[in-house]
């Protein structure tokens, strides 16, 4: 009825990248070089500004307003930091660049504070239906969201559920070996609610900790395939009404606004109940995080930045804060 992973099959592994060859930095020093492309946009491009003012007028704020809507924090979310700004302006004396600065990092602070909000295992098996469009890195996510609870010392299994895509299934497997975790499969083509309601099976059996299903990689306007997402909800609630316990979106940071309108799009239809927000790295539209915080309010559970596995971590406001912000030229 379903496969398991075994010793010695040799799917394609994934890649392995140079930040698992060399000793691990912090995280918050790798945060801050894969925010440097958002960095550039925002706070190096506000460095140039700075250069030679005595005071805080109007142009910078209208420039500061430029710079904030090139990091695609959106409309919404520039106007709430140029607002709060003002008010400091008017209060709190900012009359040169780091005023400017902390006045500023406190407002950023404020908007993403509300949902830095960690998962909570409060149960076993611990089910995360993992859901998005194809190219979000959802399944490369799965697998290095098992390494980080493994690295908890807990129990994972996961669920190949994305049965559209063979190279998926092929894709999770190798992520399974290359972390010694179980992977329930069937062959392309299907039930992909069958699929994740016999992973759920056995790991109630197995008393495992969390089980991770995949699904299939789908826009939020293809209606058929959503309708799907929705039956594995409802096939899984057969077994507990509870489940699943968390329905996690990832989301590519370098569709800036149009990640937005996914979520938003996948919130109706499905309930989210957090988010992991990828490939920070490899955008200067990180500022995409501001605007999804404000308008969504739902938890950022985990962040990407880098193609290694310890490159996915919780989402902590302040130290995203500070890396966007770190520049030497304006401290």
């Amino acid at each position: 009825m379903f496969s398991f992973l075994k010793k010695g099959a040799k799917p394609s592994a994934p890649p392995t990248s140079e930040s698992e060859k060399k000793p691990a930095d912090s995280f918050l020093s790798r945060l801050k070089q894969g925010l440097s492309k958002t960095r550039s946009q925002f706070t190096d491009g506000l460095a140039s500004v700075l250069i030679g003012k005595k005071s805080i007028d109007d142009d910078l704020i209208a420039q500061l307003e430029t710079r904030m809507l090139q990091a695609d924090m959106g409309v919404a979310v520039t106007k709430q930091v140029i607002a709060a700004l003002s008010q400091a302006l008017t209060y709190e004396a900012l009359d040169d660049e780091s005023a400017l600065l902390h006045a500023l990092e406190k407002t950023l602070l404020a908007i993403l504070a509300p949902v830095e909000r960690p998962i909570h295992l409060h149960t076993a098996p611990f089910v995360i239906l993992m859901v998005g469009v194809n190219g979000a890195g959802k399944t490369t996510t799965i697998g290095k969201l098992a390494h980080h609870f493994q690295q908890q010392q807990k129990s994972v299994i996961l669920a190949a559920g994305d049965t559209f895509r063979a190279a998926a299934i092929e894709q999770l497997q190798a992520w399974g070996e290359r972390n010694h975790i179980t992977v329930i499969a069937q062959h392309q083509g299907a039930d992909s609610a069958s699929v994740i309601f016999d992973a759920m099976q056995a790991a109630q059996s197995r008393k495992m900790d969390i089980l991770i299903a995949d699904t299939a990689g789908r826009l939020h306007t293809q209606h058929n395939l959503m309708e799907e997402a929705k039956k594995i909800k409802r096939v899984l609630a057969k077994l507990d009404t509870a489940v699943p316990h968390e329905v996690l979106l990832v989301l590519d940071a370098t569709q800036g606004q149009n990640g937005l309108k996914q979520a938003l799009q996948f919130h109706q239809a499905l309930g989210v109940t957090g988010l992991v927000i990828t490939k920070l790295d490899g955008t200067a539209k990180g500022g995409i995080v501001f605007a999804v915080a404000s308008q969504l309010n739902l938890p950022i559970r985990y962040i990407g930045i880098g193609e290694g596995l310890d490159d996915l971590k919780p989402f902590v406001a302040k130290d995203f804060v500070e890396a966007l912000l770190s520049n030497d030229t304006i401290r």
